[in-house]
């Protein structure tokens, strides 16, 4: 897999020291709660972080993704390996989620699996704890063939899976990705229907703060976290973060990172 340049700005260096290092990988779900996400796991792991994410609208493992007219590299194939090759070791913590938007590129379920375990197995070459999200199998099974249609015409207008064929992939992916939590030795969380909106994949607005809260439990907390290192107030962006690489209408834009701060001061870098 590729890597692509990642470099913090001069102005920047002055980002305090971190406790932790969060890494964030996923899509839409994450993205829309990016924020929300880092504060829940500050509030169990301590504060301030380091934050390190690949995330995005229809971002895939194991594909590169446009979504209306911005393209973004896969998340195996960003700048993301690179910066982590080049920092050094700390408690880290790393979520994967909104697995399975490669289907819908239709990519075979075997080449999103091997993206996951090779995300996984460069994680591990540091000491990390680590979380993954299974697909919603049961919320996808639960769709009708008008909402799955609606739904896959509108985000993904040049997929021409049917349903059947995409619940086949999920369910494929699915028991792969259980094999790959026991023989990789990672923690794999089990997603209820009951979070799940209309589309099966996104969770309800309302209840995003329960459930990435359960999630997040999957983490074992540590022995020893002060009360003034725990993050107790509601975070806030001083510099809302951007992607180090994208392509719009083409052209390619590129961002030095971290190019976002929160309020406690956590930089936040995005690839």
């Amino acid at each position: 897999m590729a890597d692509n340049e990642g470099f913090m700005p001069e102005k920047q260096k002055n980002f305090v020291l971190p406790d932790n290092r969060f890494i964030l990988l996923g899509a839409s779900n994450l993205t829309l709660s990016l924020r929300l996400v880092i504060h829940l796991m500050q509030q169990q792991l301590g504060a301030p972080s380091e934050i390190v994410a690949a995330v995005g609208h229809g971002r895939a493992y194991g594909t590169p993704s446009r979504m209306l007219m911005r393209g973004l590299p896969s998340i195996a194939d960003c700048g993301l390996w690179h910066r982590l090759a080049e920092t050094e070791s700390c408690p880290s913590y790393a979520l994967l989620t909104d697995i399975g938007n490669d289907i819908l590129y239709e990519s075979p379920p075997e080449q999103l699996l091997r993206a996951v375990a090779w995300c996984i197995s460069r994680l591990q070459r540091q000491p990390v704890q680590i979380v993954a999200t299974n697909l919603p199998l049961r919320s996808i099974e639960r769709l009708s063939e008008g909402r799955y249609l609606i739904f896959r015409n509108l985000f993904y207008p040049f997929c021409k899976l049917s349903l059947v064929e995409t619940a086949r992939r999920a369910r494929i992916v699915h028991e792969g990705l259980l094999d790959m939590a026991a023989s990789m030795h990672f923690k794999l969380y089990e997603q209820d229907p009951v979070w799940f909106g209309l589309d099966g994949i996104h969770a309800n607005y309302w209840q995003r703060k329960a459930y990435y809260r359960d999630m997040l439990a999957q983490f074992p907390v540590p022995d020893r976290i002060s009360t003034s290192r725990q993050q107790a107030h509601s975070l806030t962006w001083q510099q809302r973060p951007t992607v180090a690489s994208k392509t719009v209408f083409g052209r390619t834009i590129n961002c030095p990172q971290p190019s976002g701060r929160l309020s406690d001061g956590s930089p936040v870098a995005t690839y």
